[in-house]
């Protein structure tokens, strides 16, 4: 038996089989975990409110009537003696002989005895793996390490969301090294990253994973234009015609089909030639000649892939940094085709179950925007709605929820949330966010940073935790404004020292 913290009371409305109010005796928090018997079981309860309680300040008229006098009631009553702490707890479930756990349908009674939590019950109440779960950190209030169970925090997709700086990157990265440390026994997945501001960089750095982390930045990342169909090229570039795409996928098959005979991997210089040389109207060949040119100024289509899938492999990880790319249409470009390229090749079983993490989510997977300035969507998407069945992991990083994808969102059943104090923003999250209550709902623009709340498949009931502290180093991406101010003003005036002793 745990220690006792209180006894329950009667109010006007409570207990109910819901709710009840109860004096402490020992300090408890808001959001603490507490349990006490039923005649159904033992029912587990969080505490939502808190609140001080004195007989001595119940009566405002003798409150103001003492303070004209200028005696305070203190020193007229033992008004210390009479101070309590009464808290209010919500039933969230029931344990029975059997070992399950119902909803509650009978209240407490008045004067049954409260007490904390047990851990091994409260771990198993909320759903945790403490064998080889993903451990995030420690369930707030509590003493139990927060280790979620891989399948149903990932299989079914998840979602992490906050503002800026609330910490969704630190987050990412303790669930990154979570995966990256776990032992085959325990069953290792591949992982992917969408990094579009370096952020994770930092690992390929670092002694400890840098033999399991591969970063790809701009001048890396290629796309094999062998690879790439009629159908890619029409998602790519807008506009394109059914004229103009029959014209592509003709030259595009008979390229292919001499590679396949053995004359060599083709490359955008043989394209433009096989275009030049073509059977077509003048209109379609300037247009297909000045689409070729765009390609080759993107800097990315080229004979092979880069990353190839061999890379993708269990207990390692792929980054591929996208901060040094200043084009929109070229960051879509390479989101999509390496989405839509490692799951075709997991439902074929070429690689293995992976995690594929896409920070910035909102600005890949946007909301209310056409599918020419959203390439990479519908590939998102596709994943979120089939992925499970596959193994095919997703994870979406937002720091607006309300710009995300609806149906992309609204798929993962799991959202892990930071703080968010922006009234639209906390709107989709209440939309989509399963199991999720207004109460908690209020409480997540007093998140701390560091602070999060799990919701979804991952936890039977929503549960606030603190994140742990990183192993991995950090990665610094950005410098203080003061610091870039005047490093720019002595630039400057070191020109000008150059130019005067020029002269």
């Amino acid at each position: 038996m745990t220690e006792q913290v209180g006894t329950i009371i009667s109010t006007e409305d409570t207990p109910n089989s819901d709710e009840f109010h109860f004096v402490l005796q020992e300090p408890v928090k808001k959001e603490e975990f507490v349990e006490f018997d039923t005649e159904e079981g033992r029912a587990v309860a969080r505490v939502g409110v808190v609140r001080k309680a004195n007989m001595f300040f119940n009566n405002a008229e003798s409150v103001s009537e003492s303070s004209k006098q200028g005696v305070p009631l203190s020193e007229q009553f033992p008004t210390e003696d009479r101070e309590l702490l009464i808290g209010k707890g919500t039933v969230l479930g029931v344990y029975q002989e059997n070992g399950l756990v119902k909803r509650p349908s009978f209240p407490p009674s008045p004067g049954t005895e409260v007490y904390d939590a047990e851990k091994d019950r409260l771990a198993d109440f909320l759903g945790l793996d403490q064998e080889s779960g993903i451990n995030i950190g420690e369930v707030q209030f509590e003493d139990l390490q927060a280790q979620l169970n891989l399948t149903k925090l990932m299989q079914k997709h998840v979602a992490i969301l906050a503002q800026s700086g609330a910490g969704k990157s630190y987050l990412a990265s303790v669930i990154m090294e979570e995966l990256l440390d776990r032992q085959p026994e325990e069953g290792q997945i591949a992982t992917v990253v969408i990094d579009p501001h370096g952020e994770y960089a930092g690992f390929a750095d670092d002694e400890a994973y840098m033999d399991r982390v591969e970063v790809y930045d701009a001048s890396d990342i290629q796309i094999s234009l062998a690879n790439l169909s009629a159908r890619k090229f029409d998602q790519y570039f807008s506009n394109v015609t059914t004229p103009q795409k029959r014209e592509i996928k003709k030259l595009l098959g008979e390229l292919k089909s001499e590679m396949n005979k053995g004359e060599g991997v083709f490359d955008l210089e043989e394209l433009e030639k096989r275009v030049k040389e073509a059977e077509m109207t003048k209109k379609t060949k300037q247009i297909w000649e000045d689409r070729i040119n765009r390609m080759k100024y993107m800097n990315l289509f080229k004979r092979y892939d880069n990353p190839s899938l061999d890379r993708v492999e269990p207990g390692k990880m792929i980054v591929l940094d996208l901060s040094d790319i200043i084009g929109y249409r070229k960051k879509q470009i390479v989101v999509e085709y390496f989405a839509s390229k490692l799951f075709k090749a997991r439902r074929r079983g070429k690689i293995p179950p992976y995690f594929f993490l896409v920070e910035e989510a909102h600005n890949f997977a946007p909301e209310n925007v056409s599918s020419s300035q959203a390439i990479a969507r519908s590939t998102i998407k596709k994943i979120a709605r089939e992925g499970r069945k596959f193994h095919a992991s997703l994870g979406l990083i937002s720091q607006r929820p309300v710009g995300l994808s609806t149906t992309a969102l609204s798929q993962c059943n799991t959202h892990i949330i930071l703080r968010v104090t922006n009234p639209n923003d906390l709107d989709r999250i209440k939309q989509s966010s399963e199991g999720i209550t207004s109460e908690v709902i209020k409480s997540i623009p007093g998140l701390r940073v560091g602070e999060c709340i799990v919701v979804g498949e991952a936890v039977d009931y929503p549960t606030f935790i603190n994140v742990r502290e990183r192993r991995s180093q950090e990665f610094d991406t950005g410098q203080e404004l003061e610091s870039a101010a005047k490093e720019y003003i002595e630039k400057e005036k070191q020109e000008e020292d150059d130019i005067d002793a020029f002269m």
